[in-house]
């Protein structure tokens, strides 16, 4: 169908962002790479890695971005 082999995508854990993992999987029969920037949600950061691995998805990056985002977005 394509040439996409990888896809990274923002990834929050919930509903959506779970359906697309999934979706791209099957429909582009490619690597999903995700990205979860932590910016604050305290306790939904582990869940969505978990979630994530569950999904089949072998490359998960989760960022603190806490201190870059108060600075430069919150202040």
């Amino acid at each position: 169908m394509s040439d996409i082999k990888k896809v990274v995508l923002a990834y929050s854990g919930g509903l959506d962002t779970s359906v697309i993992v999934k979706w791209l999987q099957e429909t582009y029969r490619c690597e999903v790479v995700t990205f979860t920037a932590d910016i604050g949600q305290g306790e939904e950061v582990e869940p969505a890695r978990a979630k994530a691995a569950a999904l089949g998805v072998k490359e998960i990056y989760v960022d603190d971005l806490r201190e870059e985002y108060v600075r430069d977005y919150v202040f």
